[in-house]
């Protein structure tokens, strides 16, 4: 469904990941390699050569915003532009996701500037899946959270995945986190892209 083809960025690539329906990718590799960087790029965020496509379409087809719709990173430091979370959200509140986050009721009340950095992942979490994207690019999703909320967060983001089939690329500096989660294991290090795993799928 999601198609990354002779991707090269700065010193990376060429290097290429095809995605299923459903599909997790994990990557790892050391810090610098270029993984944020990747995934900028696979968001239509950061100049590349080389070939996206979603579902056979060509990622030049879409409008830049159109594309980030569909394909949608959560970086590891997210964006917060009101004062309030709920002002951030621009259907109904998904107040049951979020009570699935871990979150009380009246969170849509609560000020931005008073939440912790793990408040905050958790939010840009939601906030990003009530697009409903068709591929999801998640930086470091957890790496604020403590071992209670990481295990709701990763529960969230795989409930999400079966029930949409939608594709999700997972970088995390964490191995077990990515055996647990992901389908297909990649690492990425002096630019280049292999595959180190796979687990049933």
């Amino acid at each position: 469904m999601f198609r990354a083809q002779n991707i090269r960025i700065h010193n990376i690539g060429p290097l290429s990941l095809n995605l299923s329906p459903g599909e997790c990718a994990g990557i790892s590799g050391p810090s610098g390699a270029g993984k944020s960087i990747l995934m900028r790029a696979f968001a239509d965020m950061e100049p590349f050569s080389g070939d996206l496509s979603l579902k056979d379409i060509p990622h030049n087809n879409f409008s830049g915003p159109e594309w980030r719709k569909k394909v949608a990173l959560m970086p590891a430091e997210s964006q917060w532009w009101f004062h309030t979370v709920g002002e951030h959200f621009t259907e109904e509140f998904p107040e049951e996701a979020a009570a699935s986050l871990g979150f009380p009721t009246d969170v849509r009340n609560w000020e931005i500037h008073r939440l912790s950095s793990g408040e905050k992942q958790r939010l840009a979490l939601l906030r990003i899946l009530t697009h409903q994207p068709e591929v999801l690019l998640l930086d470091e999703p957890t790496a604020n959270l403590d071992s209670l909320n990481t295990e709701k967060a990763e529960n969230f983001i795989l409930a999400y995945l079966n029930k949409t089939r939608s594709g999700l690329v997972w970088i995390s500096h964490d191995p077990e986190q990515l055996r647990r989660v992901c389908h297909t294991l990649y690492k990425l290090e002096d630019g280049r892209l292999s595959r180190t795993g796979k687990v049933l799928y």
